[in-house]
């Protein structure tokens, strides 16, 4: 058996380099965490590919909240992001009755086509998450959802998370489910009693929270939780 997988939210080349000498598997690259992760800019993701050697999910997200914004923007900086060397991505929109956006979902899964990605935590604040996974469960290249169960976190989603992972295999729930979002070391045995087996931390490898950086010894500490 495969070890879980853990993955670190890098904003920098810095936190980067911190989580891969930690033993992180692969990274989620974003910007802006004051808007819950937004894409980054071509630059950063070019700097922080030629610093490692992980495989590196790129947020495909230009607003604050779940609605795609401006989706000519979004899909040129996408093909830019393509062209420079990404090879796997994380989006998914809601629209403003809290359903999934399938258009603006669909035109960003045909956009990256051949590449895995992930469906992220709009679908803890979807109206209807069961609706939500049968909508998106036959697009292109879609082999995860980053989710908490819950809005509120890990710590309220933890029967719903059990619930889906029940599903596994049957339409809608053929996805990895990747925890993440409020998620604390004292969550993981349960979550690894369960079955889980992939990861998602930010904050809690970081020195003062968002403030700070990626800490090494710190990641280090949760590849040896999750080995043990």
């Amino acid at each position: 058996m495969s070890r879980p997988l853990l993955e670190v939210i890098a904003l920098t080349t810095q936190d980067a380099q911190a989580a891969q000498a930690g033993g992180a598997d692969r990274l989620e690259l974003v910007t802006d965490m004051a808007a819950d992760g937004l894409t980054p800019s071509l630059p950063d993701f070019a700097a922080i590919r030629a610093a490692v050697r992980l495989p590196l999910r790129v947020m495909l997200r230009i607003r604050d909240g779940f609605t795609p914004g401006d989706l000519d923007a979004l899909l040129e900086r996408t093909a830019r992001l393509r062209a420079e060397g990404a090879e796997e991505f994380v989006f998914g929109f809601l629209g403003a009755d809290g359903r999934v956006d399938l258009a603006a979902t669909t035109a960003l899964a045909e956009a990256v086509a051949g590449c895995c990605w992930t469906f992220h935590r709009a679908v803890d604040h979807s109206a209807d998450r069961a609706e939500l996974r049968a909508a998106v469960a036959d697009l292109p290249g879609l082999d995860t959802f980053l989710t908490s169960g819950s809005a509120a976190g890990v710590e309220a989603g933890r029967e719903v998370l059990a619930g889906e992972l029940a599903k596994a295999g049957d339409p809608g729930y053929r996805q990895r489910i990747l925890v993440g979002g409020g998620l604390r070391a004292e969550h993981v045995p349960g979550l690894k009693a369960a079955g889980f087996d992939a990861f998602h931390i930010g904050g809690a490898v970081r020195e003062g929270g968002w403030s700070g950086a990626v800490d090494a010894a710190r990641v280090a500490e949760w590849r040896t939780l999750l080995d043990t």
